[in-house]
Formats: structure tokens, sequence, C-alpha cells
């Protein structure tokens, strides 16, 4: 026969594991859903990156490339060689893998690769200005009238017939907010969809002219998660003629 002592236990434990299994339903099922954006969103970055690799291919050549790692090849090649020669643009040539290919490189083509496989970014800067008081003759006012001005505007003022003098300078210093682009080069693993591993799928119209990027996943992924829970995947969809599927 069970005691006082041993029902006020026993109901202690009966509280602690209902308070355990109360947390595992709120935040096992986030932790899942989580994982499975996190996967669908990584997927659909390397599609993208997929089919801009091969728009740039078929601006260079004049075609879409089948192979597309040899068309990450080749752009990344065509890029390195923009950077390394201000003058590598125009119809030039290219040696990959024991072949030959003609390219024609457009002199943009650095700030658009740069831009397309770029985040872009902000970093404060703390930019040395001096601001100047000038006086200038006003004609509506019929006097000298002051305004404030950066050093570098004078050059503005100062052949104009109304400029009379710079009336003081004062030093500056501001904060300025710089817009830039941080880089990355795609590689081959974006070849690859981060869930199946497996390839994704690079199909071209008959006339050359229409790209499709797809994902793998054919039928819906789901592995089981803490025995009543399941991790659920399915296609992340597909780009066709720079149409995205998921918008």
């Amino acid at each position: 026969m069970l005691t006082k002592q041993n029902k006020t236990d026993l109901l202690e434990i009966a509280i602690i594991f209902s308070m355990f299994l109360l947390i595992v339903v709120i935040y096992v099922p986030v932790a899942i859903w989580e994982k499975e954006a996190f996967y669908e969103r990584e997927s659909r970055h390397r599609m993208q990156n997929m089919y801009d690799v091969e728009t740039f291919y078929s601006q260079l050549t004049g075609e879409y490339n089948p192979n597309y790692l040899e068309a990450l090849s080749l752009v990344n090649a065509a890029r390195d060689s923009t950077v390394s020669d201000s003058l590598f643009f125009g119809e030039q040539k290219i040696m990959l893998f024991g072949k030959e290919f003609s390219v024609d490189v457009t002199e943009s083509f650095s700030f658009e690769y740069d831009t397309t496989f770029g985040i872009k970014s902000f970093r404060k800067d703390t930019v040395n200005d001096t601001t100047l008081q000038i006086e200038v003759f006003s004609k509506e006012l019929g006097r000298s009238d002051t305004s404030f001005i950066r050093k570098k505007d004078l050059s503005l003022y100062n052949q104009n017939d109304d400029f009379i003098g710079v009336v003081n300078e004062e030093p500056l210093k501001r904060v300025e907010a710089i817009e830039y682009y941080k880089t990355y080069l795609p590689d081959s693993s974006t070849y690859f969809c981060p869930l199946t591993n497996k390839p994704y799928l690079l199909q071209i119209n008959n006339e050359g002219s229409e790209l499709i990027v797809s994902s793998p996943i054919e039928e819906t992924i789901v592995e089981p998660r803490y025995l009543i829970f399941a991790f659920r995947a399915g296609s992340h969809g597909l780009i066709q003629g720079g149409r995205k599927s998921w918008e």
C-alpha cells in the first residue's frame, strides 16, 4: 500500500515528466522546422548560383553548357583573368582542361560577377573633411553673403565672377556608411543538393535558348526524429528561364 509520502513522490515525478514532455513538444518541432527551412534555403541558393553561372557562361560563349562543372571553371577563370589584367575584355582565349575556349568578355563582367556572387554589406568609415565658409556676392540681395561648402567643392565656386573669397576654414571628421560586396567564388558544392548530395537537374531546351535548374528530390523525404516526430522535405523547386517556382 502506498504511503502518503510515496504518493507525493510519484506526483512530483509525474509533474517533472510532464514538464519534460511539454518542453520536448514545444522545442523539438521548432528545431526540426528550422532544419527543414535551412536545407530549403541553402538548396535554392545553390540552384540560383548554378543558374547564374550558366548565364555568365552563355554571355561569354553564346550558349549554355550541359557540363556545369566545366561552365563553372570557365566563368571563374574569366573572372580571375579580368582581376589580374584590366585589359582582359573583348574577344579572348582561355585554356582549360587542354581545351581552348573562345570567349567575349564585356568590360562590366568583373563588376557583374562580384555583385551577383556577393553579399551586400556596409561598413562605417571615418572621413576627414574640411568645411569652408566662403563669401560671394548675391545679386538677389545686392550685397555679399556667406555660405558653407566642403573644401573639395571649392573649385566649383572660385571660378565664378561673384566669388569673393574664403572667410573661414574648419577641419571636420564625419562617419560615412560605405556600401561594398563580400564576394565569394561559387565552387563545385553548388552542383549538389545539400540534403541528398545528388546533383541538380540541368536541362536545356532544343533551341538552346532556355535553361532549367531543378531539385533532384522527386518524392517527399521523411526521416523519424525522437520517435514521435519526423523531418520532412519535398522538392525545393526549380528555376526556368529565370523564373523561380518558389516566387
